[in-house]
């Protein structure tokens, strides 16, 4: 037989048809790009049950939760699902010592009980439209960059405005393929959510750090808000007069399941994928951009950990932070494995190969396309040192938690009147940041890692990009970083509440600008602005490059339909549940179970504890109607394309019901950002019957069960 080469497979990956099952599809063009395939696969909906923008449909029960995640109506009141993980600052806000809701769970008895969360909304889509010819005809060739970033944010505006124009609504007008395309997006804000129910972390993040982007997983990653209105249906501000949502369409709950090759849908707000990188993108990720930002998050979670474990209050300050570094360092480890393990870079060659044959095949896309990967190994070239100071800026000295305390007292000292009247509003704004921030800050933690931090910085970034504040620390304290960050804390004002709002009941511009914090903030905000600049300009470059790469592509393969990239716009995944072989003499089936999260059952220990109360069901398999065949699901894998962002997305079976809440992916998988392998990418989703048994049967806020619409 003969060797099938890795051009070969490049051009076979092409082929109309065999990656129906990839992809992030906008939701209005459904109906002539994936309904067919769809339907044949199992679904029994049309596109426009899904996607409507004349009568109620499916996406009229999806919103986008807060800054980074998806949730679901589930009732005619207003009850929202998402996850554990993307209600977990609220949880944590609300929690202390005495009420610990992160450690004990919260569940509201009644609507009176239900806690407000300021600050936090959830979005609606209204319509979708394509606005491209509207935003890119006519714009001139030989723009600059900069000229033609203007003149669309210009038109942006324009058809932006006229869109919402006598209605309460907002809107978005986002590009597609790298600025090839543009949609408009009219949204609707709620301001009014509120906390409804939450399990105990040793549910809803059973496994921590451990199970994270693993599987097989046990964990009943949910949590339960409800949305308010105005007494008129319309956004509002929270107010007791406030009355539950009613929603134009709120998703029916299967308590069927998924059996295997079902087909699931996942539909929600996906953050950012990258595609269509080139190989020397691919590389720099692979080789730059995560090692650094895993190596400095090492350290960080080193220090963190450590603490969290000492204290029960710094665990309770520092759950949120902790788990956001924890998921990116996990994420981007598994993202090196994966695509070191598909080869991706020799697979993107392969196709870059390919792409240069036809090009170079025909005059016309020789002259339009033909210095595109020179263009792009010059440019990926100069940019690399950039990107090693950018990523190490991002993941070192703007880690330092007081430095948003310096940064809100630049902020104030630029804008400092002398008006007595605004100098008093000014201060109580500042009183009200330190209290907020203090709130959930353990100073011995930033410490120890401004020393560890700023060393690693010195060690690893060339001199060129250095801030002077590190040469300074390398004279006056030879070196010693951890001596430098004893003596910063022991004279800056800014680590410390009390010394803080001395200074601003005190504030004078003059004081503040000296403060040892304020000028070690200055010092990389100076360094960094130097090399951002060149750092930007190179990266408008790239974008120029990728969006004629991605006109090229479309032009050059046209029988492949191409997806839009992921950002953080409404979109829709397709495929069916199903396990994997991630490995030689491995396989995944594509179910855990509750006996599962009982095995792995320690103890007292901080990621595998259990409540006695879920056993003791377990062992009578007390299950209610949320159990099969003496079995109770928790968890299942699908091949639904998914994304950051889409934690939180209902999972829907053929019929439009609601089976599962996306929460994850498989870590072999991870890469899918970047790369995806239909054979190794997996999303994770929580069976919705194990919420519902939670609620239920261990919460027994059984009537949160009463206004869903289930079926049987």
């Amino acid at each position: 037989m003969k060797k099938i080469t890795l051009a070969f497979l490049a051009i076979v990956m092409l082929l109309p048809g065999l990656q129906a099952k990839e992809g992030m599809w906008i939701p209005i063009l459904l109906g002539t790009l994936n309904e067919a395939d769809m339907q044949s696969m199992g679904m029994r909906l049309t596109a426009e049950d899904i996607y409507s923008a004349n009568k109620s449909s499916l996406k009229d029960a999806i919103v986008k939760f807060g800054s980074g995640c998806t949730g679901e109506i589930v009732s005619a009141d207003g009850l929202l699902f998402t996850n554990h993980h993307c209600g977990y600052s609220q949880i944590q806000s609300h929690s202390s010592l005495e009420n610990d809701y992160l450690t004990d769970g919260f569940w509201a008895m009644n609507r009176s009980q239900e806690l407000s969360n300021p600050g936090l909304s959830v979005t609606f889509i209204v319509r979708i439209e394509d606005v491209s010819a509207a935003i890119l005809n006519g714009l001139d060739a030989d723009l600059t960059e900069a000229e033609r970033a203007q003149k669309i944010e210009m038109r942006i505006q324009e058809v932006g405005d006229a869109a919402v124009q006598g209605t309460h609504y907002e809107y978005e007008i986002k590009p597609f393929y790298y600025g090839n395309e543009y949609y408009l997006f009219v949204l609707e804000k709620y301001l009014d959510v509120r906390l409804v129910g939450a399990p105990p972390s040793s549910i809803g993040k059973y496994g921590f750090d451990t199970d994270n982007w693993v599987w097989p997983r046990h964990t009943g990653d949910f949590s339960v808000f409800r949305v308010y209105s105005g007494p008129d249906g319309k956004p509002a501000e929270y107010s007791e007069e406030n009355i539950p949502l009613k929603p134009k369409h709120y998703f029916p709950v299967s308590l069927k399941g998924v059996e295997q090759d079902d087909f699931t849908m996942v539909y929600g707000f996906p953050a950012r994928t990258q595609e269509y990188l080139p190989s020397f993108g691919v590389e720099m990720v692979m080789n730059v951009t995560d090692p650094i930002r895993i190596k400095a998050r090492d350290e960080r979670l080193r220090v963190i950990d450590r603490e969290m474990a000492a204290s029960p209050l710094v665990k309770i300050q520092y759950a949120s932070k902790q788990s956001g570094i924890s998921n990116g360092w996990k994420k981007w480890k598994g993202e090196i494995r994966g695509l070191e393990r598909d080869d991706a870079i020799a697979k993107k060659e392969a196709y870059e190969q390919e792409f240069m044959a036809l090009v170079n095949s025909r005059a016309d896309w020789k002259m339009a396309y033909g210095s595109l990967l020179s263009d792009y190994a010059e440019l990926y070239k100069q940019v690399r040192p950039l990107t090693v100071a950018v990523e190490y800026f991002g993941e070192t000295g703007y880690a330092l938690e007081f430095i948003r305390v310096s940064q809100k007292m630049l902020e104030a000292t630029r804008s400092w009147s002398s008006d007595e009247t605004e100098q008093a509003a000014a201060k109580e704004k500042l009183r009200t940041f330190s209290q907020n921030f203090f709130k959930n800050y353990y100073a011995p933690i930033d410490k120890e890692l401004t020393g560890s931090l700023l060393e690693m910085y010195h060690d690893d970034v060339p001199t060129s990009y250095r801030p002077t504040i590190l040469n300074t620390i390398e004279e006056e304290y030879n070196g010693d970083y951890a001596s430098y960050a004893n003596w910063l804390f022991a004279n800056s004002a800014f680590m410390n509440q009390a010394k803080l709002e001395a200074l601003i009941d005190n504030f004078d511009p003059a004081a503040v600008q000296s403060d040892p914090a304020f000028e070690l903030m200055m010092s990389f905000f100076q360094a960094y602005s130097a090399v951002y600049g060149q750092y930007d300009d190179l990266e408008t470059r790239i974008e120029a490059l990728h969006r004629t790469y991605m006109k090229a592509q479309r032009e050059v393969f046209a029988d492949k339909t191409f997806y839009p990239d992921a950002n953080f716009t409404l979109r829709v995944s397709y495929g069916k549940a199903e396990g994997m072989k991630p490995e030689d003499g491995v396989t995944y089936k594509y179910y855990t179970t509750l006996d599962g999260v009982v095995e792995k059952y320690i103890p007292g220990d901080r990621e595998f504890d259990l409540p006695q109360k879920l056993i003791t069901l377990n062992e009578d398999r007390d299950y209610g109607r949320y159990g099969k065949n003496g079995e109770l699901r928790v968890a299942f894998l699908a091949s639904n394309h998914t994304s950051g962002g889409n934690s939180g997305s209902p999972v829907i079976n053929g019929d439009g019901q609601l089976v599962g809440i996306n929460f994850d992916r498989g870590w072999e998988g991870t890469m899918s950002d970047i790369n995806y392998d239909i054979n190794q990418c997996r999303n994770i989703s929580v069976d919705i019957r194990y919420v519902l048994f939670v609620i239920d049967k261990f919460a027994g806020a059984s009537y949160l069960i009463d206004e869903m619409t289930l079926v049987e």
